[in-house]
């Protein structure tokens, strides 16, 4: 007998029938010998509904009046819910966030757990009983007791946390795909279902405009090695399952302020080579990236900053081994890449004595001071920092070969961790409970799906002081004002300015922290001696995702490709082990999408109907 939670969405439970649907669903589980928790999300549209009925009657509505009111969906969708079982003879009881005990911070709209006590779930369950949770919610730690939601999504996060606290032999969550596709589905129809993907994977796909997982419910499931399947509500079928990490013995005390960095990775076998002053028009990276890959070069880091007039910077790392290879193939590109346009000022520079410093950890997600800690420290041990890198798990920098060991030794200190080489693999277990025959990581392709995410916003920065602390600042005033950053990307042409070697910073943020970001960086541009500060709005990211394009040369060149035939130009390129992602303009966002999803030949045959 297992010990199963499973989550249902709120287009899962939006009718009478559909809740109906659903009872029969976990009655059936039940049947099979299993005890089940059920969390359940607000019916249909019942969130947007109400968050309509606030802002009707105030523009700017106090946070607690808002967890007080939109918590009310999820206890009418577990009263009906725990009705429809007792209608099918199945023991049932409802719960609040509160009365299951979930204890979250005293933060309204955007809570994280601290602590879930289990006494009265575990024995309602040995009493027979289904227990229906209210996802989404739960009170405060304080003598208050205020309830708390855990912002859009949480209903995911309550489910894996649950789990994780009862010690779950796995938790369900029903959507209304059938699992976790290579795209979504409602852009490409002939999008794939996949049958397993690791947590990284589904963390920087979630993370990066895939819905169909929040990102915090995956953080939490790696952290406790939680086995997730997400499966569609409508049919049978087997879903994709994600996997964890081997369990780690964690306390469930402080369930979501689990320290945001595991580990300091580094590499010294580093050395990078800038393209700059080339063309900035489509075809560029991929005529580059192509002739890399046709040398069997492997690049790690590749970072395009912003254009300045009609010209770009593009800049990659390889091993010190593939270095003169790699210059060689620079050089003799940049005529070829200029074509009827005169080469100019376009030239090469390559550095070889770098080193790549990283933090990991899923717990940094939407914890935006965690970078800014990252260069304040490097910029007090007097480190300059020469590129950036962002994702989801993982603040990579390209330093000096000369401070690596001070900054590792730094950052050991400021994250109380221990360090560990780049090329340290996680363990993870088998596919799911059942199979102990999980497939290797290295038969695995090297694209698992395609994101796209419309909602970011570009900010840039230029004429920055090229000194240690420049970058510390920047992003410690912006996690200040609670402002999550994506991606970094730190200009290689150095421009002097009043005698002053300065560089170019730019970033994405969301689009509902542009306006904010913008107005806290012009307030504070005399002090930090920076130049002129632009917002773009019309901007998407596409991103590829897939941890089979480790050691494979040519995945990038390939996306690159995809966007060059059809004529989308690249505005920012930046990468991690296992992402590729490009700003666009956002009219071609979606195409972007498309012509990338089938440059990696991941449609299928048949179509995935999403229901209403």
């Amino acid at each position: 007998m297992a010990l199963i939670v499973q989550k249902y969405g709120g287009t899962s439970v939006g009718t009478v029938e559909r809740i109906q649907a659903v009872a029969q669903r976990v009655r059936k589980t039940v049947e099979a010998g299993n005890s089940v928790v059920v969390v359940v999300s607000a019916m249909g549209k019942t969130t947007d509904g109400l968050v309509k009925l606030a802002n009707e009657i105030s523009s700017n509505p106090s946070r607690r009046e808002m967890d007080m009111l939109l918590s009310t969906g999820e206890q009418v969708s577990i009263a009906l819910l725990s009705m429809a079982l007792q209608e099918l003879g199945q023991p049932a009881i409802s719960l609040t966030g509160a009365q299951v005990g979930i204890i979250t911070e005293a933060t309204h709209t955007r809570a994280r757990i601290l602590s879930i006590a289990t006494d009265r779930l575990e024995r309602h369950l040995q009493e027979g009983k289904v227990v229906v949770v209210a996802g989404f919610q739960g009170v405060s730690s304080t003598d208050e007791l205020e309830i708390t939601t855990l912002g859009r999504g949480g209903s995911d996060t309550s489910a894996v946390a649950l789990a994780a606290a009862l010690q779950a032999d796995f938790c369900e969550i029903y959507t209304d795909v059938p699992g976790i596709l290579t795209t979504d589905p409602r852009l490409v129809p002939e999008a794939q279902l996949m049958a397993e993907i690791t947590c990284d994977e589904m963390l920087e796909l979630a993370s990066l405009g895939a819905k169909v997982l929040h990102p915090r419910a995956v953080e939490i499931a790696r952290n406790y090695g939680m086995p997730l399947v997400v499966r569609s509500s409508w049919s049978e079928e087997p879903g994709t399952w994600v996997t964890s990490p081997l369990p780690k013995t964690r306390p469930v005390e402080g369930l979501e302020l689990v320290r945001p960095v595991d580990a300091v990775e580094f590499d010294p076998d580093q050395a990078k080579v800038s393209l700059l002053r080339v063309p900035d028009r489509p075809g560029v990276a991929a005529r580059l990236f192509g002739e890399i890959a046709s040398q069997d070069l492997d690049v790690d880091l590749i970072i395009q900053s912003i254009h300045e007039g009609n010209t770009n910077d593009i800049a990659f790392t390889v091993t010190k081994e593939s270095l003169n290879r790699a210059e060689a193939v620079a050089s003799a590109i940049i005529p070829a890449l200029a074509g009827k346009t005169p080469v100019g000022d376009a030239e090469v520079m390559v550095e070889q004595r770098i080193a790549k410093v990283a933090i990991a950890g899923a717990g940094m997600i939407g914890r935006p001071g965690v970078a800014a800690q990252m260069f304040t420290t490097l910029a007090q041990a007097g480190i300059n920092i020469q590129m950036i890198s962002t994702s989801e798990v993982k603040v990579s920098c390209v330093i000096a070969d000369d401070d690596c060991d001070r900054a590792i030794a730094a950052l050991c200190q400021a994250f109380e961790v221990n360090s560990s080489p780049v090329s340290e693999a996680t363990e993870y277990r088998a596919t799911a409970p059942q199979d102990n025959s999980p497939i290797p990581e290295s038969e695995a392709p090297p694209v698992r799906g395609v994101a796209l995410d419309l909602n970011q916003a570009r900010l840039a920065i230029r004429h920055i002081p090229d000194r240690p602390g420049m970058a510390a600042q920047l992003f410690q005033l912006l996690a200040s004002k609670n402002i999550s950053v994506d991606m970094i990307i730190q200009s290689q042409r150095c421009r002097i300015i009043n005698d002053v070697a300065t560089r170019d910073i730019a970033f994405t943020v969301a689009q509902a922290d542009a306006e904010t970001a913008r107005l806290a960086l012009e307030a504070a541009a005399p002090e930090l001696g920076c130049g002129e500060i632009m917002v773009d709005r019309e901007i998407a990211k596409v991103s590829i995702v897939g941890s089979g394009m480790v050691g494979q040369p040519g995945t990038a060149a390939r996306m690159f490709e995809a966007l060059a035939g059809h004529n989308i130009n690249i505005q920012m390129i930046a990468t991690s082990e296992i992402k590729v992602s490009c700003v666009v303009a956002k009219e071609q966002g979606v195409a972007a999408l498309q012509v990338i999803h089938a440059a990696f030949g991941l449609s299928g045959s048949q179509k995935i109907q999403v229901p209403a």
